[in-house]
């Protein structure tokens, strides 16, 4: 059955069943690999999308159910790494095995678009569902942060926009 939604920014029409969970379109059918699966069970965060700005866990979000939204991935956060989110991660050296952090990054991003300023008690309500096997908490906060004053134009990047071979969430 086909389904329409914007991926990205680009009007995107898929055919598969409709309970195909949104993850595995992404992944399996139009081949962007940044969204992680985790669990399946919308436990980890791994997986994290935007749908229509609010993050969203795409393992148990059916595609059916995006028809006509905008859903941005961890490509479409900003097409070069320059989004202040994945900015900060580098800066503050966030991931260490980075399996988990394109759904963190994701879940940051979301968080600072309806809370530019965040206190370290929204900060932890906000990645709550994410989890970081690697235990990179304390680091992820402080990024979240640094991202924040990035975006009040309070602080500027320390380094030049990562390239899409270095690109977090790549």
């Amino acid at each position: 059955m086909p389904f329409e939604f914007v991926l990205n920014g680009r009007p995107t029409r898929v055919d598969v069943p409709a309970n195909m969970p949104l993850l595995w379109v992404i992944r399996d059918v139009l081949n962007l690999r940044g969204t992680k699966y985790g669990c399946g069970m919308a436990l980890c965060g791994a997986c994290t999308v935007h749908i229509d700005g609010e993050a969203t866990r795409s393992c148990v979000t059916d595609v059916s159910s995006v028809v006509g939204k905008k859903i941005t991935t961890i490509e479409g956060l900003s097409s070069d790494g320059s989004h202040p989110a994945q900015l900060a991660w580098q800066e503050v050296d966030v991931p260490q095995c980075g399996y988990c952090q394109a759904g963190q990054i994701m879940s940051a991003a979301a968080l600072l678009a309806k809370t530019p300023r965040p206190t370290n008690a929204q900060i932890d309500e906000a990645m709550e569902g994410n989890l970081c096997r690697c235990g990179t908490y304390l680091r992820i906060r402080e990024a979240i942060h640094r991202a924040a004053a990035m975006s009040a134009g309070k602080a500027k990047p320390a380094a030049a926009p990562a390239t899409s071979q270095n690109r977090l969430g790549a």
